[in-house]
């Protein structure tokens, strides 16, 4: 935060130095907001997707400083590389500005693409309709869908792609969002792509007779993953739900936890897990000479605990591993939900 003596100079730092270069990372000026309720309320503020990648903070904020006064303006980007992630966000000063901007805007070609403008809505108060959707999340992806064109070309045969957007988790494992424009579009790409073998036919030839190897998300490693991509916030629901049915019969709620170091035993095991709650029972198995097998299972008495572990502990490195945690399944119900 910096305080001026008067509002002119503050206005001509803003207008001089907003978006300048300091070392090498472009900075973003704007007036502090002592009161936190008209950033929190979300008003005047605005959603940009399938943005051109060359599309920069201060361009953004040319393009849209024609309908009234900015308080925020930014486009996401890799904190590593600063790539842009091809969306970005623009809060006016009241709600008409942004109203004419989504009207101007919405439609317009910025740069080589033609982008979309919405109102910006928080995760809370999002459409959550399972049926409604075009968004659709993918993982497993092909080598040679290494960029958006190519990846709008495979999904493309399936109706009007408006985004895509690539990216990479912390293991490097490259995952996309595909956002159709009509809901049928992607319920199709869904029913032809899920599910699809993709491995190379030296893969299938190697692998040929063996038991499908399963990825730390229980999804086979060979087989594209395509569904409705879902909030964070849906898919903690979703695992509480899960689990509130596993706990039906009282016995509490069992997790499956797979990749563990060789030297994990219980008491390791138990100090990572009894943060989250009430533990009734855990194990680490283990081969003739002592060593973990790499698995073990936490048993919580709610299903509420069980959520916030799986939430908390699934991918996190542990001792260089990256945990899969996830609800202990009998073999034949595993084997029925991946037919």
């Amino acid at each position: 935060y910096i305080n001026f003596h008067s509002v002119s100079d503050a206005e001509r730092a803003l207008d001089t130095l907003n978006y300048s270069s300091i070392k090498g990372r472009s900075c973003r000026l704007m007036w502090s907001q002592r009161d936190p309720s008209l950033r929190k309320s979300g008003t005047g503020n605005i959603f940009i997707k399938n943005l051109d990648k060359n599309i920069d903070n201060k361009a953004l904020y040319d393009t849209f400083s024609l309908f009234g006064n900015i308080l925020s303006c930014k486009v996401a980007s890799d904190p590593a590389t600063g790539a842009s992630y091809g969306y970005g966000f623009v809060q006016y000063e009241t709600e008409e500005a942004a109203k004419q901007a989504i009207e101007r805007v919405n439609g317009m070609q910025i740069g080589e693409k033609t982008v979309e403008v919405h109102a910006f809505a928080k995760r809370d108060n999002r459409d959550a309709n399972d049926d409604n959707f075009t968004n659709l999340y993918i993982k497993n992806l092909k080598p040679e869908w290494d960029d958006d064109e190519k990846l709008k070309e495979a999904f493309g045969k399936f109706g009007t792609v408006t985004s895509s957007l690539i990216r990479s988790d912390p293991q490097g494992r490259k995952f996309a969002f595909v956002n159709f424009e009509k809901n049928e579009d992607a319920k199709k790409c869904i029913a032809e792509m899920h599910m699809m073998d993709v491995r190379t036919e030296e893969e299938k030839s190697k692998g040929e007779g063996e038991e499908e190897k399963l990825g730390t998300d229980g999804h086979p490693e060979g087989k594209l993953y395509v569904q409705r991509a879902q909030s964070k916030k849906e898919r903690a629901n979703q695992l509480k739900n899960k689990f509130t049915s596993a706990d039906s019969g009282n016995k509490g709620v069992n997790l499956y936890i797979k990749n563990l170091d060789d030297d994990m035993d219980e008491a390791g095991l138990k100090e990572l897990f009894s943060p989250f709650g009430e533990i009734t029972s855990l194990s680490v198995k283990k081969d003739d000479n002592g060593k973990c097998k790499g698995f073990g299972f936490v048993c919580f008495t709610s299903p509420d605990d069980a959520t916030k572990a799986v939430t908390e502990m699934h991918l996190k490195v542990v001792k260089g591993k990256p945990l899969y945690v996830g609800l202990a399944e009998r073999r034949e119900v595993r084997d029925e939900r991946l037919r």
